[in-house]
């Protein structure tokens, strides 16, 4: 799904108009960067969390080359799937609606 096709199904399940869906979208996409961005989380009980995780530099090997390369520590969002999603999504989106 296209962020278009996702903002099309937002206007469409809540009666907005697609301009309206389309910056509530928008909204929502911000508001999670810069809270990650910042170090913080953000968690929507049953749904899920995102989350910044910081990972520890590393040693990988190129696979082209067999090379052994050293992988900077980052920081990287993480999204863990709430109990709600994951049941609805084991039974095949029987439940999705629910959000």
């Amino acid at each position: 799904m296209t962020k278009q096709e996702f903002v099309d199904r937002v206007a469409a399940q809540s009666g907005l108009s697609k301009s309206d869906a389309g910056k509530a979208v928008d909204a929502f996409l911000d508001t999670v960067t810069k809270e990650l961005s910042s170090g913080g989380q953000v968690n929507f009980t049953g749904f899920g969390k995102f989350s910044a995780q910081r990972r520890a530099a590393r040693m990988g090997v190129n696979p082209r080359t067999g090379e052994k390369v050293q992988i900077p520590a980052a920081t990287v969002p993480k999204f863990q799937a709430g109990s709600s999603l994951k049941s609805a999504v084991k039974a095949g989106g029987a439940g999705a609606s629910s959000y």
